[in-house]
């Protein structure tokens, strides 16, 4: 297979076999021992491909509708509705807390202004919503769709000892592998205990400075 730094017309031919290859992201984490009797951290790519900024945007581009189409069988609103809110980066960014997936950064109307003041140690007010989708990428530049990640800020009292947030993580099948509100919640306490590191910026991580976008 050629270099993983090949022409965008290389990665729509990638893209197309994807669509084969799709059921294996889900199928990788289904088939991990942490997945199957409790996650304690993100399913990790052994092998990532390092992308430049420009690269990663392309696949991006051509993979985002299959994304969104994929959450979207969750039934989940967040899921539904996060390709209308903004974005915050301009490119995507290979996440280590995230397993090295490549993930993008939304927020619903009440966390757009609040998450640019949150780095500062400004608390995100009550009904915002942060989403990340994301995709693999593989060292031999096999491209997979990934999972879905919601951070919700919810009323006071909901979780003190995490900032009352709530999280919930959508799998590319459109299965719901946890939610702190609903099933599974269980699942989502490895997310809680990452972000209590970040107790200071109201329990937020946040992108590279090269890829931000800038108003």
């Amino acid at each position: 297979m050629r270099s993983v730094r090949g022409s965008v017309g290389y990665w729509a031919l990638v893209l197309a076999a994807s669509v084969f290859l799709a059921g294996f992201a889900s199928l990788a984490v289904a088939q991990d021992d942490d997945a199957a009797f409790g996650i304690h951290e993100h399913f990790r790519l052994d092998d990532p491909a390092d992308l430049d900024d420009a690269a990663a945007e392309a696949i991006y581009r051509e993979l985002v509708d299959d994304l969104a189409e994929r959450y979207g069988r969750s039934e989940d609103a967040t899921a539904r509705d996060y390709r209308d809110w903004r974005r915050f980066n301009r490119a995507p960014y290979r996440s280590a807390t995230h397993g090295e997936r490549f993930v993008n950064n939304y927020g619903n109307g009440i966390a757009e202004g609040p998450y640019a003041r949150a780095e500062r140690g400004v608390a995100m007010p009550a009904g915002s919503v942060l989403a990340k989708d994301s995709f693999s990428v593989t060292a031999d530049g096999t491209v997979l769709p990934s999972a879905f990640f919601i951070m919700e800020k919810m009323a006071p009292g909901f979780a003190p000892k995490n900032g009352d947030w709530r999280y919930a993580m959508i799998l590319p099948d459109g299965s719901v592998l946890g939610d702190t509100n609903g099933d599974n919640g269980a699942e989502m306490r490895f997310c809680a205990d990452c972000h209590v590191a970040r107790k200071a910026y109201d329990y937020l991580f946040f992108m590279p400075k090269r890829v931000r976008q800038v108003d």
